[in-house]
C-alpha cells in the first residue's frame, strides 16, 4: 500500500470519527485493546497485548510477554496482507493465525496465534 493511500484512508477514518468528537467523551471513542496467545513450535507460549487506541488510524502499540517477568514493547506494522509486531530485537510476522516469531535474527519459529 502506498503512503498516499495510507494517509488518505487515515484522513477518511478521522473525518468519519471527527463528526461525533464534539458530542462524545474521550472514553466513549477509545477502541479496546486486544490480547493474543502465541503458541510456538519451540514449546513456548507467549502473550501479546495491544493497548487501546483513541481513534482509528492511530499507531497500535503493545507488549509481547516472553515470560512472567519479561515484556518487550512492540508496535504494529501493517504488511500488505499480513502484520508485523516489532520490538527491540524481536518481531512477529504473520498472516491470519499463522506467524513466525523471530527471537534471534535468521531463526524464525513457526507459531499459531489465537485471540484470548
Amino acid at each position: 500500500m502506498k503512503i498516499k493511500q495510507v494517509m488518505m484512508y487515515g484522513a477518511l477514518a478521522l473525518a468519519t470519527v471527527g463528526g461525533s468528537v464534539g458530542s462524545a467523551a474521550a472514553h466513549d471513542l477509545m477502541l479496546p485493546g486486544a490480547a493474543f496467545a502465541i503458541s510456538c513450535d519451540n514449546g513456548g507460549n507467549y502473550v501479546l497485548r495491544s493497548r487501546p487506541v483513541l481513534a482509528p488510524g492511530q499507531i497500535v502499540t503493545g507488549e509481547l510477554r516472553l515470560s512472567a517477568h519479561h515484556a518487550i514493547p512492540v508496535r504494529l506494522i501493517p504488511m500488505g496482507n499480513g502484520y508485523r509486531y516489532a520490538g527491540r530485537g524481536v518481531w512477529l510476522d504473520g498472516i491470519n493465525d499463522q506467524a513466525m516469531l523471530y527471537l534471534r535474527k535468521y531463526e524464525p519459529i513457526p507459531c499459531v496465534v489465537s485471540r484470548i
